[in-house]
């Protein structure tokens, strides 16, 4: 077990980092560089395998003394899941077009090998494709074998190993370290693709947030303030109606409460949790652009963190300053004053457009359905936990679990605070669905 070796404060989240010792031992290594910036405060402790199966026992020896966790890639992550609840919050560094390049430049340089004849797994298609267009490559011989659950992996070895044989690939770029290991063994030629350093620092913050919530909790404040640019008295009036009216809208699916601050800024009052499912954990501001596109202005919004109003409020102001000063739309500030995000960058994908947001909604139609969660249905129908999900749509639990996951990720369901009985075992999570947010 590793550790960053810079000293906890009171307010630090303890960040447990989950893989292989060499990935792991990179990721410390690149937390403590950033431990100490104003956008970076946290303690790392390394959880470290030789065996993507060893990893839920592995966490498991020290769970209990972290805020969240970081695996590194999804596979780790669904192992850890599958075993049982977490007991903290956690998320995965994600393997994107960004790693692709990267390997592909190791493959060609390192490798020699013709990077139009590879065979790769666990990057999606369309990832691949967009990456080979933009480097006016033909994407034709490249054979690929997407991630879907633990299982997956079992597949990658034949994949890799037949598309050798039949000549189709030089190389093989694969994420997960037994399949490259068995792949060498094979004599396929092998490169293990690893996140680059920009995905690994932005995780990292994320998990940092994850835990800065998993210790406040419920006692956690979120205040926001929107500052509209200065204009003409009409103008003014007219413009703060629109805002005011997008403002509201907004509220409603944050779970948030507007108040008047001045003539030309807002209050935006919520809890942490519901901020966090909001701005996609604190990494895109919930408003900013739909108020650029719809009214034409460009607004500061800038959020504190906090355990009191006062503190939290305190905090907004420190956040929309730093917006001010440097001519940027938007900054976070921590509970303990120190800046969280810097800044926040407004997301302009339309969440409509997404696949995987429509597919979240309409799963978490089917449960509101099966529950009866008409307006008159008492509210604690639509507690469940994964067992509960698992029967209503007929999937396994581990499936479940993964459903009431994307559904918090998308901000379909809420969280709860686990269920501690006095038995032996992991607590029981529960989660709050939010039909209402279907519109």
């Amino acid at each position: 077990m590793t550790e960053s070796q810079e000293p906890p404060s009171s307010h630090q989240p303890v960040v447990g980092v989950a893989g292989p010792p060499d990935l792991v031992t990179r990721i410390t290594e690149l937390g403590a560089g950033l431990a100490g910036e104003d956008q970076a405060d946290w303690r790392l402790v390394g959880i470290t395998y030789h065996d993507e199966r060893e990893v839920a026992r592995e966490l498991a020896k020290v769970e209990s003394g972290l805020d969240s966790c970081l695996f590194t890639g999804p596979l780790p992550y669904d192992l850890a899941r599958a075993a049982g609840e977490f007991a903290v919050p956690a998320t995965y560094i994600p393997l994107s077009s960004s790693a692709l390049y990267g390997a592909l430049a190791r493959a060609g340089l390192e490798q020699r090998a013709d990077v139009r004849h590879l065979s790769i797994d666990s990057i999606p298609r369309s990832e691949i494709d967009e990456a080979y267009a933009y480097l006016h490559m033909p994407v034709t011989d490249v054979q690929v074998i997407e991630y879907r659950d633990p299982d997956s992996p079992a597949e990658f070895f034949e994949f890799h190993r037949d598309a050798h044989r039949s000549q189709v690939a030089e190389l093989a770029l694969t994420s997960v370290r037994s399949v490259a290991q068995r792949l060498a063994d094979a004599d396929v030629p092998v490169l293990l693709m690893r996140p680059t350093t920009a995905t690994i620092r932005s995780a990292l913050r994320t998990a940092a947030l994850l835990g800065i919530g998993s210790r406040l909790e419920d006692s956690q404040i979120a205040i926001g303030i929107v500052e509209l640019p200065p204009t003409g008295q009409y103008s003014r009036d007219q413009l703060r109606l629109a805002v005011h009216h997008i403002l509201l809208d907004e509220a409603w699916r944050m779970d948030a409460t507007v108040l008047a601050r001045d003539e030309r800024s807002y209050y935006l009052v919520t809890t942490f949790g519901s901020l966090a499912a909001a701005t996609e954990d604190l990494s895109a501001p919930p408003f900013i652009e739909r108020i650029r596109q719809e009214v034409g202005l460009d607004v500061k919004f800038g959020i504190g963190l906090g355990v009191t109003a006062r503190a939290a409020e305190a905090n907004a102001r420190t956040a929309l300053a730093k917006a001010d000063s440097v001519g940027e739309r938007s900054y976070v500030v921590g509970a303990d004053g120190t800046m969280l995000t810097s800044p926040m960058r407004p997301n302009t994908r339309q969440r409509s457009e997404n696949p995987a947001h429509r597919k979240a909604r309409t799963t978490l139609d089917r449960l509101a359905k099966a529950l009866g969660s008409d307006p008159g249905s008492p509210a604690d129908r639509l507690v469940v936990d994964a067992g509960v999900v698992a029967e209503l749509l007929d999937i396994t639990p581990r499936a479940a679990r993964r459903v009431l996951h994307t559904l918090t990720e998308t901000g379909l369901a809420w969280q709860l605070p686990p269920l501690r009985s006095p038995g032996p075992g992991r607590p029981k999570q529960l989660y709050r669905l939010l039909p209402e947010k279907l519109g």
